[in-house]
């Protein structure tokens, strides 16, 4: 255990002042010279080290001192007497235990465990909290294929105590042989990121999206022994995009060890191959759009004020098509009716994304279902495309539909389509039809 430089001082001069007042050094000089008249031979000249200390545990003295300095009694002692006056001074006490968690051995796991964080500069200033103070506090939201995880909140500081670990099930995406441990080979082709989310919540419990990082974890597949760190830096979003917010410590490793670990260049390459991919559909998609765009403002003249979304930025200033923002999501049990999904989208809470300068132009974000979720509110359109994932997941035919208010301020709506030709359109910030 490692103490900073004013801590080990401090605990030096306790200890100082403890041996003093319990006159140690006299009571030694006593057993020093007892034993050199009882114990010493007299063809021995010297008394060693060894013999001295024998002689202090016999007399007990090593035991006092050991229980004067005691600062955090036992947990059964303090079952048994009455609770012991609190030390004026705080002590280390060991790490917490992790609680066990029951995992398949059938299954693959990857273990993601947050080691810590630093250089999160804002927080340079900001005093340590004293105990039982209300502060600001981080918290991290986790997302990877259909499984969601939350850490605990840590207090908002320069090197934020970040000490989490996640349990992610990688499993594939056939059902046949969901139940069949996957190979290094076949998780090399999961190409879903773990998606890290960073909220801050101030002392009134106001959310704030702080960074929004998508995890390339599939570098541990190459990794000796099935685990490797690394470190991530995280971005700011909206308008600062572009500007670091701190470093996050990461450990990933495999459970079980993987039999064979694939080599570097095997995972590159992976890697090459689907940014060429992606790339690839991004330039298809484009040439189409502008196609589109050419034969829709042909139609007639006015098309060409008309509000048309094609592409739209995420909290990370990405340009992204609009189709990428929904995706049929079913709700099981918690939401049985397309207008109880209506309800929840509306009571999420309303707030247009922040800008830096005047203007009172609207800031356009489109946030990540993970992001819009984590923070609890967002503009109108993250709560469009969510009701709109809904009621895909309800089997409806859903769409966003982009367009000005009376005072023509841009807004969504939700528009479905009937069997029978009837055309509803949903208000997504308040449930009404």
């Amino acid at each position: 255990m490692s103490l900073p430089p004013e801590k080990a001082s401090e605990l030096k001069q306790i200890i100082h002042q403890q041996l003093v007042k319990m006159d140690v050094h006299g009571r030694i000089r006593e057993v020093l010279a007892e034993t050199i008249r009882d114990e010493l031979a007299p063809e021995h000249q010297q008394l060693s080290t060894e013999d001295l200390i024998k002689a202090l545990r016999q007399r007990g003295i090593v035991d006092d001192v050991m229980k004067e300095l005691k600062f955090v009694t036992d947990v059964n002692e303090k079952e048994g007497t009455s609770a012991p006056k609190p030390s004026t001074h705080f002590v280390d006490r060991e790490p917490p235990v992790l609680k066990k968690t029951n995992i398949d051995p059938t299954r693959r796991y990857l273990y993601l465990q947050v080691l810590g964080g630093k250089a999160f500069l804002e927080h340079l200033q900001e005093p340590e909290p004293l105990p039982g103070q209300i502060c600001s506090t981080f918290t991290l939201c986790l997302h990877f294929r259909n499984q969601r995880f939350r850490s605990k909140p840590v207090p908002c500081a320069c090197e934020p105590d970040f000490h989490d670990g996640f349990l992610l099930e990688v499993h594939k995406d056939s059902r046949g042989d969901g139940s069949k441990m996957v190979d290094a080979t076949t998780m090399l082709s999961i190409c879903d990121p773990v998606h890290i989310v960073l909220i801050k919540t101030d002392t009134f419990g106001e959310t704030t999206l702080v960074a929004s990082y998508f995890l390339e974890w599939r570098s541990v597949l190459a990794a000796e022994n099935g685990v490797t760190n690394i470190a991530v830096e995280l971005l700011g979003v909206g308008t600062e995009s572009k500007v670091s917010v701190g470093v996050l410590n990461i450990r990933l490793e495999m459970y079980p060890q993987l039999n064979k670990t694939l080599s570097p260049e095997v995972t590159n390459t992976q890697f090459a191959l689907e940014r060429q991919k992606t790339a690839e559909k991004e330039r298809l998609f484009l040439v189409y759009a502008k196609q589109w765009w050419r034969e829709y403002l042909q139609i007639r003249p006015t098309h060409n004020v008309r509000l048309v979304k094609i592409f739209a930025q995420d909290e990370n200033g990405v340009n992204r098509p609009v189709c990428s923002y929904i995706r049929p999501l079913r709700a099981g049990r918690l939401l049985d009716t397309p207008r109880q999904a209506a309800r929840f989208v509306s009571v999420l809470g309303y707030e247009r994304a922040p800008v830096i300068g005047g203007g009172g132009g609207k800031q356009e974000q489109w946030c990540t279902l993970l992001a819009f979720l984590s923070r609890n509110k967002g503009d109108c359109e993250d709560h469009a495309n969510l009701l709109c994932s809904l009621l895909l997941g309800f089997g409806l035919e859903a769409f966003v539909c982009a367009g000005t208010k009376a005072k023509g301020v841009p807004h969504t709506w939700v528009m479905t389509c009937g069997t029978d030709g009837t055309i509803t359109f949903w208000e997504s910030l308040t449930g009404h039809r």
